[in-house]
């Protein structure tokens, strides 16, 4: 379990993600490890809170380590997804303070990691990126829980284009709650395992997020663009919009999976209303037909393996995208195979 440690410093269970060289992308193992380690460390009074950090100056977390997943296209590890989903589950409803220390990458698996917890202080050279339309998969890990909820439609602009943002947008979004210098972490993780309030602590070490972020304008085309009924409603949005943002918006979503868009845009609808859990279960449904589908391997190949960056999607627009292939990704699984009934 090289590739992440667990440590009990004073009141604190401390986790170190361990894999620099993959940017901390996660294996199974990793999720297995956690998620046992997190259980244990719930019942153990001696311990306060959980802290979650990286042994790399560049990511906190890539994600779930995708070209692993690739290579098993015919026999799709659900149980990879399986374990990381109900990990996510118990992290949102972790009864102790779960504090991730963030700097650096974090996307995909390691927003899941990160972002569902009571406090996420982010360093200056955060990276937050749900990017998995550009692959032909879907913003998971609680990105149907997570997402909707940002205030002005800036979740399901980064859901749909998967759009990075950087410290000062993630503390102004919600997506962080302290703007904090990554020099800072061993001094929090010293102080709190010493026994002070994460609060407090926290608070102390906080200062002014660095970085513009997306300027009062383009949060207006944002917001009214991403404000559609529906994906052909937000494009044709965006192309009414003579903003240069918005064009660049328009061909970022267009480099994307179309049936993935759609899948998104709909997982983001649902989820606005949905509790966690639910979304998780919708989640996992939604992963169990991406996998027996061809978009999601022929994004990594695009990207990751060959890294032509000429996916050839299906369908390849999006006018061509039918509601029946969009909603076909819903539907409930056999019981056995539904999240919370599977070992």
């Amino acid at each position: 379990m090289n590739d992440i440690l667990f440590e009990k410093r004073g009141c604190v269970g401390l986790v170190t993600l361990n894999r620099p060289k993959a940017l901390n992308a996660l294996t199974l193992d990793m999720i297995k490890g956690l998620a046992e380690q997190l259980e244990d460390w719930k019942q153990d009074d001696d311990v306060k809170a959980v802290i979650l950090t990286s042994a790399s100056e560049r990511a906190f977390s890539a994600g779930a380590d995708i070209r692993f997943v690739y290579t098993c296209k015919g026999n799709p590890p659900y149980e990879f997804f399986s374990t990381e989903y109900k990990m996510n589950c118990s992290m949102a409803s972790y009864p102790k303070p779960y504090i991730s220390l963030v700097d650096g990458i974090v996307m995909g698996g390691g927003v899941g990691l990160s972002c569902h917890g009571r406090y996420i202080a982010a360093g200056s050279k955060t990276t937050f990126a749900m990017p998995e339309t550009g692959i032909g998969f879907f913003p998971d890990v609680g990105g149907a829980y997570l997402l909707p909820r940002l205030p002005g439609k800036v979740g399901i602009y980064c859901g749909m284009t998967g759009a990075r943002l950087g410290q000062s947008d993630c503390l102004k979004f919600g997506l962080a709650t302290h703007a904090i210098g990554a020099e800072s972490f061993p001094e929090i993780i010293k102080q709190i395992a010493s026994g002070a309030a994460p609060e407090e602590v926290l608070a102390r070490h906080a200062g002014v997020a660095t970085g513009e972020g997306l300027d009062d304008e383009t949060l207006v085309v944002i917001a009214e663009a991403f404000s559609g009924a529906s994906v052909k409603e937000i494009i044709a949005r965006l192309e009414a919009n003579p903003a240069p943002f918005a064009r660049q918006t328009l061909d970022l979503l267009r480099s994307r999976s179309p049936l993935s868009v759609h899948i998104a845009f709909e997982q983001m609808r649902r989820g606005a209303s949905m509790s966690f859990n639910a979304c998780m279960q919708m989640e996992y449904r939604i992963l169990e037909r991406i996998l027996d589908g061809s978009d999601f391997y022929e994004g990594v190949r695009a990207t990751i393996v060959d890294k032509d960056g000429a996916p050839a999607w299906q369908p390849s627009t999006f006018e061509a995208v039918t509601e029946e292939m969009v909603l076909s990704h819903f539907l409930p699984l056999e019981q056995q195979r539904e999240l919370f009934n599977r070992p």
